[in-house]
Order: structure tokens, then sequence, then C-alpha cells
């Protein structure tokens, strides 16, 4: 750093001690004002910009909830039961099947358990039909339904708070979402936990701490079913062990149970969980027929009226699990520009890449901080004009013969940079120069 600059909270001042040249000043204002640097701000991508609540790995390339960590308890107790099973049961079923079957148990029983992991990854680790976000509220199309909001984030006219559009021939109603600034695409939900709007929001799943909705809801599904296989699996082989138990030993299931306990374990702690996973089967298989989401279940009952969305129970299911799954329409990994004039990140994106909004109010706020600071700098340097030209006008000298004249009358380097501010550096110079014939 040269003598002329001190950094202070990240932020380049100026000292006095070196007088700033005029043609300088534009960008020592947007020093002042705490402009970002160009060349940090153009390596920012999307994700490192992203307004919603998702935590991103790799670079972008795995999106998550806010919720992620409880991936790692639901991938607890799906991965224990298993190495007990292998560790514990499958050696008495090794030795007790002939032709190697005890062998097939193991192995089955391990790559079932890769196939439940794997589509948890699916569903979690995934953007689940994220909308994007408007940097601007759309434009009213001329409807006459104009509502005034309380709270509404939306500066001028006010919009509509619903739309009407058609859905196989029957009028469905969208709404707007404040936060995304968009109204919301048919079947759309905005989630409180991860603070998106979600395209055929199915619901949040804590379980895999991500929103369900377009893109994984099929992976979810089959995570859910595969899971429930897993634990009938499990159950069904600890059975089994139990009844060659009582076979050899000719003992009731209580002493089996004693023989084995780690069975018994796995035989109650899997028919709790084979409830619970294969009750949320069950269920969406319900709503995968009737073409349903769980949050249209439990908001609307379609049991009462006809549902828009229902193709048939056929073509229902091909909807779900042999339709082609959309492309993101978020790409996380794009770069975003930064608009150097002014304080705060334009969030321009290259190529196809959707922006980032701005943050308005705080930069109105930080504007408004600077600008006092130069009120009251002004005030000083008017002040010590008006008392250079009363001095001149009236003729009079100081009262204090010892005063130093040359420190006094002198006009410091920083007063010239805020007088060219201001257009006052002409009537400086003049003042200046009559000051020292005095």
């Amino acid at each position: 750093m040269g003598g002329g600059e001190k950094m202070r909270g990240g932020e380049k001042m100026y000292s006095t001690s070196n007088p700033m040249p005029t043609h300088q000043l534009s960008d020592y204002n947007r020093g002042i004002m705490g402009s970002h640097n160009d060349n940090n701000a153009r390596n920012l991508r999307v994700y490192q910009t992203w307004k919603g609540s998702n935590i991103f790995c790799l670079g972008g390339r795995l999106v998550f909830g806010p919720d992620v960590r409880s991936l790692f308890l639901t991938i607890f107790l799906i991965m224990i039961p298993v190495i007990l099973f292998c560790a514990f049961v499958s050696q008495r079923l090794v030795n007790d099947f002939q032709h190697q079957l005890g062998y097939y148990v193991v192995v089955i029983c391990v790559v079932l358990t890769a196939h439940v992991i794997i589509l948890l990854f699916l569903t979690s680790a995934r953007d689940p039909g994220i909308i994007p976000r408007n940097l601007h509220p759309p434009e009213d199309e001329g409807s006459s339904i104009s509502v005034d909001w309380s709270g509404s984030q939306v500066a001028g006219p006010s919009l509509p708070p619903t739309k009407d559009v058609m859905v196989n021939g029957m009028v469905v109603k969208v709404k707007y979402c404040q936060t995304c600034l968009l109204y919301r695409p048919p079947r759309c939900s905005h989630c409180s936990i991860c603070n998106n709007c979600v395209e055929r929001f199915d619901h949040h799943c804590p379980w895999v701490g991500q929103c369900i909705g377009k893109r994984n809801y099929r992976f979810f599904f089959m995570f859910v079913s595969s899971t429930t296989m897993l634990c009938l699996y499990v159950l069904a082989f600890c059975w089994v062990n139990i009844r060659k138990i009582m076979d050899i030993y000719h003992c009731n299931m209580w002493t089996a149970f004693l023989k084995s306990p780690v069975s018994g374990i796995l035989i109650l702690y899997t028919f709790i969980c084979a409830w619970f996973v294969g009750g949320l089967t069950a269920f969406h298989l319900y709503l995968i027929f009737t073409n349903q989401t769980t949050y249209e279940n439990f908001r609307y009952r379609y049991d009462g009226k006809m549902n828009p969305y229902n193709l048939g129970c056929i073509y229902n299911v091909l909807e779900v699990f042999f339709s082609k799954i959309p492309k993101s329409k978020n790409k996380f990994r794009a770069k975003v520009r930064v608009n150097s004039s002014s304080s705060y990140a334009s969030s321009m994106p290259l190529g196809d890449s959707l922006s980032p909004e701005v943050p308005k109010r705080s930069f109105d706020i930080e504007v408004g901080k600077r600008q006092a600071v130069a009120d009251e700098d002004f005030e000083a340097i008017q002040s010590q004009i008006d008392s250079v030209g009363g001095l001149e006008r009236c003729g009079t000298q100081p009262r204090h013969t010892n005063w130093d004249h040359k420190a006094n009358w002198e006009i410091t380097p920083d007063i010239h940079v805020l007088a060219a501010e201001f257009g006052m550096e002409s009537g400086l110079a003049d003042r200046q120069k009559i000051s020292r014939d005095h």
C-alpha cells in the first residue's frame, strides 16, 4: 500500500497527506459508497448468491435442503439394522441353508440396502423443481382486479393476488408469491423451510432434508417403497432364523429369542418401521392413482369435487413413472456479474443464468449514511469559507499574535477533495489566495 492509502474494514481509505487528483474523484466516490471488487465479484456463481435456504455441495452440483443433517439420521436408521442382520443373523442362515442359498440372502440384503441409499441421495441431493425468482414483479396485464395487500413488498400499482388459468378445460386459480415476485404455475407452492417456490410441490420431507416436487417425486416414492421392502425382507428372515432355532433346539419362541436376541430386536424394529414406511407407501400409491399431491390432498380435498389433473388411473401412473423428468430451471454454477457503478451486485447473469435479487433496502440505508457524512463535511467547509470571507470583508487580523498563520489559513488536501466534489474548488482557491495576502 502507498503512503496515500490506508485499509480499514475492507475499504480503501485515502489519507490527507497526499491530495487526490481531480480525475480520480469518481473512483473516490465509489470507494466511499463501499463498492465491491470487480475481479472477486465476477467469480461468483448463482449458488453463492442464492436467496433460498438451500445448502450446496461440490460447487453447486448437489442441492440440499436446510435440514440436510437429518439425512445422516435416516442413513443411520437404515444401515444399523442391516449391519446387525449381516453380522449376527445371517451366519446361522448361511449354515442352515443348502446350496449356498444363505449367501444369496446376505447379498440380496446388501444390494437392496445400496439401492435404498442411492434413491435417498437422488431424492435429497437434486433440485426438486425450484421456480427461479424474478428480480422485479411482473407487469399487470390489465386485470380489473386490484387489491391492496398489507405489508406488500411491491411498489407502485398492486397486482391481483390470484389469476385464473385453464387446466384440462377447468379454471384453476394461481397465486402470486410476494417472495419470488411471480405468479406460481399450477400445482406450485412456496416452501417456507427452503424459501423457494417448487413446481408440483408435494411436501417438505424432514427425513430426506429436501422438498418433494416434480423432479424428485419419482425417486422419493421409490425410496419409500424400497425401504418398505427392505424392512419386510429383514423381518421375514429374522423370523426364519427364530423358526430354525426352535426346530434345532426344540424350544419355544421365547427361548429362541434368548438364544438370538438380535433377531428379536430386529423383528420389533422392522415391524414398527414397516408400519410407518408401508403406510406412507400405500398413501402415495393412492395419490399416484388419483393424480394428487400431499399438499392438494390436505388443502383442497378433491374427493368432493372434480380434480382437474386426474387423467385416469393408467395415465396417472404413466405420468409419474414413465414421463421424462424435466431439466432444472436453475443453472446454479452459472457465473454472475457485478455492476461496478454501484455499491451492490447487479447480478446480471452470463448466458441464460438467472440473477439474484438486488439488496436495494440495505443499499439505500448505506447511501443515506454516506450522504449524512458528506453533508457534515460540506457544512464544515462552508463554515471555514465564511470565516475567511468575514475576515476579508472587515480587514481585521486575529486577536492572538502568536497564532501560526500558515497552519490555520492553509486549506488541507482533504478539503480540496470535498470542495472539488461539491463544485467549490475555484472559490476556495480565490479565498485562499486572499488569506495569504492578508
